[in-house]
Formats: structure tokens, C-alpha cells, sequence
């Protein structure tokens, strides 16, 4: 048996590395085959079973790093949902690339610390290129655009209100109802009143009642709209929502965190005609970037605005390092410790090019066209609307559509999401990520979602 505590980097750690990845490796490709489906059949019960029987996790006497690894790896396999199976379509939950998670295995040996310089020298170097390059893809006519390296769009979301915040202390968050949660819990989390919510046309943000509830407010305003909404995938009208903004004097910050890359798609990128109007932006690369979670990003117009994240910590940033020329990272998140995220997202866009990402997304964005098209030629489906991204909104013609995905879940079939739509109704949702993917590996999800539907059908006729 090899040595348990030994390091991952010195001079000798990828020796060691070698010896243990393979077997991580070996069960994963054990455990996939044991499951055998895009889930694990049995729902929460035999998962926690599955788990239970693997003994504790937490022993007196370890077992050693060869057994921990194999049965464990082995472990989270079978009893995982899959995104590179395109029947695990639920959400925005990607499956990542090979080459991201390579780049994640040096990060990891490595482990670089971005909150100072002197843990993270080149790393902290290659995060500044890169965040100056997305930047830029937002912002391509901005005289000083920059980004930072976020948790995803959540935080992201956070960081546009608490800019807002710091410019205008009274100011009021106003967006759609098509907008993401966190939204919300951004205005609660900084003290801010509850957002105002504006009424949407479909799943887009109205520019005339927009420009109404910004009448009505008596003080500033910051104006979330949505590039890419968690039900759909629809993108509000972000040009017009800029001019009601600026004819108001209200700062705009665009969550984005879905659609914002399709950017690097010259065929995609008119649907976000107006984005670079917005103040901030939030982005997602564990959405269309094909990242391992975390991998979001916050883009401002003017990099003057991020001044507001400065803290002084002397151990950290302090004046004299400063002055000497040490880069301060502290004011680069609202984080402290925090991984070395951008140097994947880095790996990945310079091995594809942003128009090698942006093909990717259209492979997306076309599949779920023809699936959207499959739908409506099916008998006993019925489609909600055709898609703007990737996303599929489809229910059977009969049947409880809730229990409907859950008979899925629980038999590992299929892992299709959910959204309620108005007046009420529960929708089945395809969210297509796997860029590999046609139109015909998604046919045997629509069949097994019609069969689980007349099943339900058939147990409710017989029990009444």
C-alpha cells in the first residue's frame, strides 16, 4: 500500500498522483457501468442505503488511500447523475470537459491561494489575462472594462446589486418576474428593500412597464434584467431596457449567467444586442463554458466600479507590498481563500478559441430546435413554445405532469426538470448542454416520458 499523507506537489507529488488517478479513473468507470442509466434507480431511500453500506466514512483506522479512492470513486459513479448522458437534461448543470478537468487536476496539485500574490504568483497573472479577455467579449468598445472570478450566478448577482449599493446607498432593485432567485436574496442579503417586479410579456421584461415603475419611483434605481431565464432560456430586450435605464438615470446590470457566452457565437450573439450597455454582467462558464462548478464571472463596464470590493488586511495586501509593486488580490472578490477557477476557464478557451466555444453552444442551440420540432410532431406531447437557447419546455397531453418526472427520477430513466408557467401550469423541461448530442439520442427520453404518463394514467384508472 503507498503512503496515504503524501503530497500531491514537491518534486515527487505527480508520482504519487500517478499512481492514485488511475484509480480513480478505474471506478468511475465502475460505477458508471453498475448504474448503467443517466441516474440512479430507487430515489433518496436507496441512495442513502447505497452510502450506508459503504461503512463510515469517518473511521478511527483509516482504510488507506488505494481502497478510500477505489470504492468511494466507485461510489459517487453509480449513485450520480450523469450531464454527459443526454438524458440528464434537467438543468444548467453541464457536463464538463476533459480538457477543463485536466487543467482542474494541476490547479488542485498546486492549489494556489488567490486572495494574496504571494500564494498564487502566475496564477493570479493568468486570472488578470484572462478576466481583461472576458472583459472585453462583454465589453468590446468600453475604454476600461474589467472582470472578476465569481462562485457563479448568484454571486454574481450579489456583486451587481452591491455596486449599485455603493454608488447610490437608497437605491432600489427593480427586474422581471422572469428573474433568477437570487436576485431577491442579493436585496435581503444587502439590506435593500425588496425588488420591485415588473411585468413580462411571456418570459420577457416589458420596456414600457419598465419605463412605468421607473416613473413611480421616487430615488435611484438599479435595473436587473435577464440574458437567459431558468425556465426558458428567453432573453429580455436588452437594448430597449437600456434606454428606459438611462432615460431614468438607472444603473442596469444584466444576469447573463446562462446565455452571456454564446458572445463568442457570431451567429447567437445578435440575440444580446444591448448587453453592452449594462453597467455589469454576470456569466456562467459552468453553464455554456463546459466548466466543472465553479466558474462564474462578473464583467463592469468601468473598471473604476470594482474599486468598491477594496479591504485592507495587513498580512495580506499591505501598503508597503503595494506600493512596491506586489499585485493586491484581496479587492478581486468578495472572497478571502478561494480557488485558482480562472486557470481551467483559461485552459479551455485556449485550447477552443472563443469561436471553437461558440460552435459548441449553436450545436446546442440547433438540437434543441429539432428536439422542439420532434415535440410538436409528436402525438401525445404537446411543446410550450420554441426555444431562444437550449432549453425545451414540453409536457405530455395527459397525465400528472409533476409525478410524471418524478416516475422518471426514481427509475434513473430520465432527469428532466420542471417549471411552472401561467396561469399555473407544470411544465417538463429539457435543458440541452451535452454539445455532442442530436436530436436522436433525446427521442428515447420523449418516448419514455409519453410511457411513464400512461402508466400513471393506467394505476389512476385502476385504483378508481
Amino acid at each position: 500500500m503507498g503512503d496515504s499523507a503524501a503530497l500531491a506537489g514537491g518534486r515527487y507529488g505527480h508520482e504519487r498522483l500517478a499512481e492514485l488517478i488511475p484509480l480513480v479513473l478505474n471506478g468511475i468507470a465502475a460505477g458508471s457501468v453498475e448504474r448503467a442509466a443517466p441516474g440512479p434507480v430507487g430515489g433518496p431511500a436507496a441512495v442513502a442505503a447505497a452510502v450506508a453500506a459503504a461503512g463510515s466514512l469517518v473511521p478511527a483506522r483509516g482504510v488507506g488511500a488505494e481502497q478510500a479512492l477505489s470504492e468511494l470513486s466507485t461510489l459517487l459513479a453509480a449513485g450520480s447523475v450523469d450531464p454527459a448522458e443526454p438524458g440528464c437534461a434537467a438543468h444548467l448543470h453541464c457536463p464538463p470537459l476533459a480538457v477543463s478537468v485536466a487543467a482542474d487536476v494541476a490547479a488542485s496539485a498546486l492549489n494556489p491561494s488567490m486572495d494574496s500574490w504571494d500564494q498564487a504568483p502566475v496564477a493570479s497573472e493568468v486570472e488578470s489575462a484572462f478576466c481583461a479577455s472576458i472583459a472585453r467579449l462583454c465589453y468590446p468598445d468600453a475604454a476600461t472594462p474589467d472582470a472578476v472570478v465569481t462562485t457563479g450566478g448568484t454571486e454574481s448577482n450579489l456583486l451587481g446589486l452591491l455596486l449599485a449599493r455603493e454608488k447610490e446607498p437608497a437605491v432600489r432593485p427593480v427586474c422581471g418576474r422572469n428573474a433568477h432567485h437570487s436576485v431577491a436574496r442579493a436585496a435581503w442579503l444587502l439590506g435593500l428593500p425588496a425588488p420591485l417586479v415588473v411585468d413580462c410579456d411571456g418570459e420577457r421584461m416589458r420596456p414600457a412597464a419598465l419605463d412605468e415603475a421607473l416613473r413611480r419611483l421616487d430615488g435611484p434605481a438599479v435595473v436587473v434584467a435577464t440574458a437567459g431565464t431558468t425556465n426558458t432560456g428567453e432573453i429580455d430586450p436588452l437594448r430597449e431596457l437600456a434606454e428606459v435605464c438611462r432615460a431614468h438615470g438607472a444603473r442596469l446590470h444584466v444576469d447573463a449567467a446562462y446565455g452571456g457566452l454564446a458572445l463568442c457565437s457570431a451567429a447567437l450573439r445578435p440575440l444580446f444586442d444591448g448587453l453592452a450597455e449594462a453597467d455589469s454582467v454576470a456569466l456562467d462558464m459552468h453553464k455554456f463554458g463546459w466548466q466543472p462548478i465553479s466558474a462564474g464571472l462578473f464583467a463592469a463596464r468601468e473598471a473604476a466600479d470594482l474599486q468598491a470590493l477594496s479591504v485592507s488586511a495587513e498580512y495580506l495586501n499591505a501598503d508597503d507590498d503595494t506600493e512596491a509593486g506586489l499585485p493586491d488580490l484581496l479587492g478581486r472578490s468578495i472572497r478571502t481563500s478561494r480557488r485558482p477557477d480562472a486557470f481551467r476557464m483559461a485552459v479551455t478557451l485556449r485550447a477552443l478559441g472563443t469561436d471553437g466555444l461558440g460552435e459548441l453552444i449553436e450545436r446546442c442551440c440547433r438540437t434543441a430546435q429539432e428536439v422542439a420540432s420532434a415535440i410538436e410532431r409528436h402525438p401525445s406531447l404537446e411543446l410550450w413554445g420554441r426555444p431562444t437557447l437550449s432549453t425545451v419546455l414540453f409536457r405530455p397531453r395527459s397525465g400528472d405532469v409533476a409525478q410524471v418526472r418524478r416516475v422518471l427520477l426514481e427509475a434513473g430513466t430520465a432527469i428532466v426538470g420542471r417549471a411552472t408557467m401561467p396561469p399555473g401550469d407544470v411544465w417538463l423541461k429539457l435543458t440541452l448542454l451535452h454539445p455532442h448530442a442530436t436530436v436522436a439520442d433525446y427521442l428515447g427520453v420523449l418516448d419514455a416520458t409519453v410511457a411513464a404518463a400512461h402508466a400513471d394514467l393506467t394505476e389512476g384508472a385502476v385504483a378508481s
